[in-house]
């Protein structure tokens, strides 16, 4: 399993066991809001581009197109989630006097981005189907359509690395809480990880299940305040902290995590775990199995000069391009690069922009 989420697994399993019995894991997106008895939004009319990740590369193509005229949206997870965001201290980032955190960089990128007009959702992107017209993005809130997409979500995705977390995914393992997390109603979980999405996750979960045991991974959880403080009060959640996640436990259904602590181990009785942790693979697996922009043996995405992938109309830039350094500011202009071409193709001209 090479992808952050794992949903090609989950895609194979097609079924969650819960005591006994069979009920069906989310294959891409709305099951969860379906059991809560609301709709996913659909919007009918296409932006002419789609932004997946809000970095360096995926905020300055929206500066871009949404200058330029172009009706754009980024879809974006957390401003914690990405290798900028895990920054704490930037002085050289070019016109930007430092030091400044990466969270607060990428503000700057953001509000700019929003004064030209590109809408940003913070919502997590489950599915693209990126060969019907326009293309169809699924995320955990709705269902959009546009006519270009930039790829920008980075390469800290991760292959499943707890012992028994590829066996038990789909059969209480999971990575999305929004699309999993009714099935646990009444139910004890575990979430783990020390992000903003582990955060914002649990807290969705204590709408179903009881008690939401989280488990950061390291010393420093990066997430905003007063979420922080939200979850820390909530009377259904129990932090663990200092401990490090040995194992997750079942035979065909998750049963229990197994941690090792300061005064030994121990296990906690949960049905379900969700994971959020990050590594170094290219996060690409909202695209159909098999489907996704052709890669190289080393895992980076094939583009040409205009940072189009093998798939026509799909634009892929940052660090899932393998840039012999990885810097910003060469993700911004990645970024850059793709926003001219998008233009040029919408518009119908042979060649870029020469000057802006």
């Amino acid at each position: 399993m090479s992808t952050v989420n794992g949903r090609e697994a989950a895609l194979e399993n097609g079924v969650a066991d819960l005591e006994g019995g069979i009920v069906p894991i989310s294959l891409g997106f709305g099951l969860s809001a379906e059991a809560e008895g609301e709709e996913l939004l659909e919007e009918a009319e296409p932006y002419d581009v789609a932004i997946i990740g809000g970095g360096p590369a995926g905020l300055s193509a929206a500066i871009y197109t949404a200058r330029a005229g172009l009706r754009t949206v980024v879809i974006d997870k957390s401003a914690y989630a990405g290798a900028l965001g895990l920054t704490d201290r930037i002085e050289n980032y070019p016109g930007v006097p430092g030091p400044i955190s990466g969270v607060e960089l990428l503000s700057i990128f953001r509000r700019q981005a929003e004064s030209f007009g590109a809408q940003i959702l913070q919502e997590t992107v489950l599915t693209v189907d990126p060969f019907q017209e326009p293309m169809e993005v699924g995320t955990t809130q709705r269902v959009l359509y546009a006519r270009r997409l930039i790829v920008a979500t980075g390469t800290m995705g991760r292959k499943a690395s707890i012992p028994g977390e590829a066996e038990l995914l789909g059969k209480g393992v999971s990575y999305c809480a929004t699309c999993d997390g009714a099935f646990f109603r009444g139910r004890p979980v575990a979430v783990i990880g020390d992000n903003e999405e582990a955060v914002s996750e649990a807290r969705f979960l204590t709408r179903f299940a009881e008690p939401v045991y989280f488990i950061p991974r390291g010393r420093k959880v990066r997430a905003p305040e007063a979420e922080l403080e939200e979850l820390r009060r909530h009377p259904k959640v129990v932090w663990k902290e200092g401990v490090k996640v040995r194992e997750i436990l079942g035979n065909g259904k998750v049963t229990g995590v197994r941690l090792a602590g300061p005064e030994g181990e121990e296990v906690l009785p949960v049905e379900g775990a969700f994971v959020y942790l990050q590594g170094n693979q290219p996060i690409l697996d909202f695209f159909p199995p098999g489907q996704g922009p052709e890669q190289t043996p080393e895992g980076c995405v094939k583009v040409n000069e205009e940072m189009e992938s093998s798939i026509p109309g799909v634009y892929v830039v940052g660090d899932l391009v393998c840039h012999r350094v990885r810097q910003a500011v060469f993700a911004a202009a990645d970024g850059v690069m793709a926003a001219l071409a998008v233009e040029r193709s919408l518009s119908g001209r042979k060649s870029l922009r020469a000057a802006w």
